[in-house]
């Protein structure tokens, strides 16, 4: 589930944002990546000059990483950092990538074993088994929850520190289970590594890609979980059809407390961890109660946040630190008024602003597009091109 790439939770009803520079055969006019030599392959960021950077850097502040590692992951480090880190290649490396197959391999085995002789729930092209009951679905849900957590504790993140804030009139009562009535779960998004810590939180189901239903161990995970399938190609009348499945999804959660729950990233592509960009309104279509989660990732040295850099170079840097600290913020239900319900836009609009208040995050008006432009120039297209592109 490429979290990267924009497709969970962008189940907005307008078409899909495409590549600047896409003619009307769909084919690139002007490609974005444009190598010119071999110094220029190795080290793009290398030729952007220093004001040019800076002026990249306003424009395209969501997506700016300013970790020790620097742009891309890609910056000068010093002799006790390369020393570190080898030791790390050598040792902590393997060690996680050894424990974190062998979780994959058990839950997969897990699922593969509860959806033995059942029939999944088809409909609108997609297919899953969220709908399972009993203890088939209890077995997925309670073994897919603890690896999940697992899996972030051999990732370094020993500790989760949430927390919960109450509306006026929860106060004085006891703790209760806030996701009861909410029809979806709505988040920001940092990194692919939100999806863990939802899924060790309230297993939800997600948007995704429909090529990761295809794929080994992942796709019968990712069928237990309930996942909505898109293809990003789709034509307009497909993507609507998504849509409609995903507020369906929402309307009966909201019914039905046993029903899979959904969980939408709004922004629809990841950010800094800084910033909050606008919201898509597939969240809010359904007119149901939603239930906002904050999550930030503190650091010191590396950025788990997936930004401007590469998954692979991500993933090695992740792994390589020790200790990686989370942080979540679980709002109460937000209930819509009766003009947000018949508005989805402001609707969204004011969860957003709930969640940049508490967070102290700030607002964007960017997106994927503008994304794609700041990871093109990064790459070595041509800086006046970009800088002076105009705001889709």
């Amino acid at each position: 589930m490429g979290a990267n790439d924009g497709f969970l939770g962008s189940t907005d009803d307008s078409p899909v944002p495409t590549d600047p520079g896409l003619g009307r055969s769909g084919k690139a006019e002007q490609p974005l990546l444009k190598p010119e030599s071999s110094v220029f392959e190795s080290s793009p960021v290398s030729r952007i000059t220093a004001k040019e950077l800076e002026e990249m850097e306003k424009k395209y502040g969501a997506y700016v990483r300013k970790d020790a590692f620097g742009i891309m992951g890609r910056g000068e480090l010093t002799m006790a950092d390369k020393f570190l880190l080898g030791i790390a290649m050598v040792t902590l490396v393997p060690i996680r990538v050894v424990v974190g197959i062998f979780l994959l391999l058990v839950y997969y085995l897990i699922c593969r074993f509860c959806t033995a002789f059942s029939v999944p729930n088809r409909e609108e092209e997609q297919e899953d088994y969220a709908h399972m009951t009993g203890w088939r679905r209890e077995i997925v849900v309670r073994c897919g929850r603890f690896l999940s957590r697992v899996m972030l504790f051999n990732f370094g993140f020993y500790w989760i520190k949430e927390t919960r804030l109450q509306s006026a009139e929860d106060e004085n009562t006891a703790k209760i289970d806030e996701s009861k009535g909410a029809g979806v779960i709505v988040s920001n998004h940092v990194s692919y590594l939100d999806i863990l810590y939802h899924m060790s939180s309230s297993f939800p189901s997600f948007v995704a890609k429909r090529s990761v239903a295809r794929l080994p161990l992942v796709g019968i995970i990712s069928k237990c979980l309930g996942c909505v399938f898109v293809q990003r190609e789709s034509k307009a009348s497909d993507f609507k059809g998504v849509s409609g499945v995903v507020t369906e999804r929402i309307q009966e959660a909201h019914q039905n407390s046993h029903a899979p729950r959904m969980l939408l990233f709004p922004e629809g592509t990841t950010t800094n961890g800084h910033y909050l960009l606008p919201f898509k309104t597939g969240a809010f279509l359904a007119k149901v109660p939603v239930l906002p989660v904050l999550l930030r990732y503190p650091y010191k040295r590396f950025s788990p946040a997936w930004d401007s850099i590469s998954g692979g170079r991500h993933v090695i840097l992740l792994l390589c630190q020790f200790i990686n600290h989370i942080e979540v913020i679980r709002f109460p239900i937000y209930y819509p008024s009766e003009q947000e319900k018949e508005d989805p836009k402001l609707y969204a609009c004011n969860v957003r602003k709930l969640m940049a208040s508490e967070g102290n995050l700030i607002f964007s008006d960017i997106g994927l597009p503008e994304k794609r432009v700041y990871h093109a120039a990064l790459n070595g297209n041509s800086l006046p091109c970009v800088l002076h592109q105009k705001d889709e």
